[in-house]
């Protein structure tokens, strides 16, 4: 069971350390600035956070010890953009989507030593063999025509936030993009596809619903246990696949709702996942003033609400997509709100006791 749980927040990356009498919050770094994306790698122990100044744009940071010391990295930045290059307009404004970096939005661990992969709005996909010391923008995704079709969901540009690397085999990996769809490269992003057949998005014409270039997936999670097992969290449904994201199924059981923007699976169970539902895109709040989380046992055939421990009535909270983490065993889960509450669970979501009800807002949950 991890004995540290780190917090992304508007204000800072914030830190909790479990004792033997309970979780307690113990450090804040970069107080007062803006922390999105954060990653505990757990191959030499190095955290990796992107920090977001307001006058300065994005900085990258790596620490040694835990968070105690910080060094600077270099941020991942686009290269200029040849003068005959035509715009990449966005699909909704018709506005040009910008060539430089607005926001970190993913980071993750690769295969090899050193190796990360990190995702932003605008929609491109940098990669690092030094630990961050470097970085190269994808241009094999950048320059895909499919990125034609991209366009912003709640952000003004499209957004790459969620990336997945195959534990079996180190040259696959798929990313998801708000609006954009899942894209699947199998030789470590040379080349890439399009795939998501099933997802449906109902807020387009008829003629574009299943068109897996322009589907809004929160949040897509995987088993890595068995990685063929996939859940999305989509813009309109929960979609679930058994093919590695060839095929989905849409899931029409989910209670309370079938909105909401974090998913998380068991990493040893592949019929375990993990929800936090809001109401509606209209009404980011919890259903019915009652904050929950859902989770199915048995590959969506069911749901539970799990409400022991959250509160049941005057909750505004809303979970991000990158604010529900779950450890290596599956049993101890901690997830943030909008609202500056974080709860954690040590026994598979059964029950619940809040961390902190006094944080800032939480963009990033994830336990070191």
């Amino acid at each position: 069971m991890s004995a540290k749980l780190y917090l992304g927040t508007r204000k800072g990356l914030i830190e909790a350390e479990r004792s033997a009498t309970g979780w307690r919050i113990t450090r804040n770094s970069f107080l007062g600035v803006q922390v999105p994306m954060l990653l505990p790698d757990a191959r030499d122990g190095t955290l990796y956070a992107a920090v977001e100044h307001g006058h300065f744009g994005t900085k990258f940071h790596a620490s040694h010890d835990a968070g105690a010391s910080w060094e600077e990295r270099a941020c991942p930045a686009f290269p200029p953009k040849p003068e005959d290059t035509p715009d990449v307009v966005n699909f909704v404004s018709q506005q040009p989507i910008p060539w430089d970096l607005k926001k970190v939005w993913a980071l993750e661990a690769g295969a090899a030593p050193g190796e990360l992969w990190c995702g932003t709005l605008p929609g491109g996909l940098f990669h690092s063999l030094d630990g961050g010391a470097s970085w190269h923008l994808v241009e094999s995704l950048w320059n895909d025509p499919g990125r034609a079709k991209w366009m912003g969901g709640g952000a003004d540009w499209p957004g790459i936030h969620t990336i997945l690397v195959d534990p079996r085999n180190r040259h696959r990996l798929l990313i998801a993009v708000s609006c954009g769809g899942v894209w699947e490269s199998t030789d470590n992003g040379s080349s890439w596809t399009n795939i998501g057949s099933g997802i449906r998005a109902e807020y387009v014409p008829p003629e574009q619903v299943y068109d897996p270039g322009i589907q809004d997936p929160h949040r897509i999670a995987w088993s890595t246990a068995n990685p063929d097992t996939i859940w999305m969290q989509h813009h309109n449904g929960i979609f679930h696949s058994t093919d590695g994201g060839k095929n989905w199924q849409e899931n029409l059981n989910a209670n309370p709702s079938n909105f909401g923007f974090a998913v998380a699976m068991h990493p040893q169970d592949p019929q375990t996942a993990w929800f936090v539902p809001g109401i509606k895109d209209e009404l980011r709040v919890a259903c019915d003033g009652a904050l929950c989380v859902m989770r199915t046992r048995d590959s969506g055939q069911t749901f539970e609400a799990l409400r022991h421990g959250l509160p049941q009535e005057h909750a505004y909270h809303l979970v991000y997509r990158h604010c529900l983490d779950v450890t290596g065993d599956g049993r101890t889960l901690a997830f943030g709100s909008t609202t500056g509450s974080v709860w954690i669970s040590e026994n598979g979501g059964d029950s619940w006791e809040r961390l902190s009800a006094d944080l800032p807002p939480i963009y990033c949950v994830r336990f070191g």
